[in-house]
């Protein structure tokens, strides 16, 4: 199984990231689109894993209180088009936590540097200048009630994620 921990988005969201890719559409940008369904914020990278059991007790190990969200930003990594969240210390917090979880129970994981960003072009093509682009900037905020177990496979269209599960945040104020 090639698997994934990532926070889901609500419709605002979806919605705000869905109307931004129109746009690019609008003026020129052609790449790999990522499908409404499929757009994530990827927590931990885990790739080809045996079974979802052993990461749904770490997940259900490392508790976290709900904790919000905001858009922020676009940017680029090579030919690859994203939309940034706000620099969140609960988030980064829990992260931290997350893989440190993940590591002390020989649960490997992409250990790159935690860079929040939804991906949304792939093999991205400009007919427009980068400026066109910074002009429109996606708009939402949400709160983070819920982390989610993913795992992704090949389809004829592209990949298809799919919850294996996921765990609940938890009222830590009383």
């Amino acid at each position: 199984m090639r698997l994934f921990i990532a926070i889901l988005f609500e419709e605002p969201i979806i919605k705000s990231l869905t109307k931004l890719q129109g746009r690019w559409r609008d003026i020129g940008v052609r790449g790999r689109f990522a499908p409404e369904q499929n757009l994530h914020l990827t927590l931990a990278f885990i790739g080809e894993y045996g079974s979802a059991e052993p990461v749904m007790d770490v997940m259900d190990a490392v508790p976290f209180a709900p904790f919000s969200i905001k858009l922020d930003g676009i940017g680029n990594f090579g030919d690859t088009c994203w939309a940034g969240i706000e620099k969140n210390e609960e988030l980064s917090k829990y992260v931290s936590r997350l893989r440190k979880t993940l590591a002390a129970n020989n649960i490997p994981y992409d250990k790159k540097k935690f860079f929040p960003h939804i991906t949304l072009v792939r093999k991205t093509a400009l007919n427009c200048g980068m400026e066109e682009l910074l002009q429109n900037q996606p708009q939402g905020e949400m709160v983070v009630k819920s982390i989610d177990l993913m795992s992704s496979t090949r389809g004829k269209n592209g990949m298809i994620y799919t919850s294996l599960g996921g765990v609940e945040a938890k009222d830590f104020r009383g």
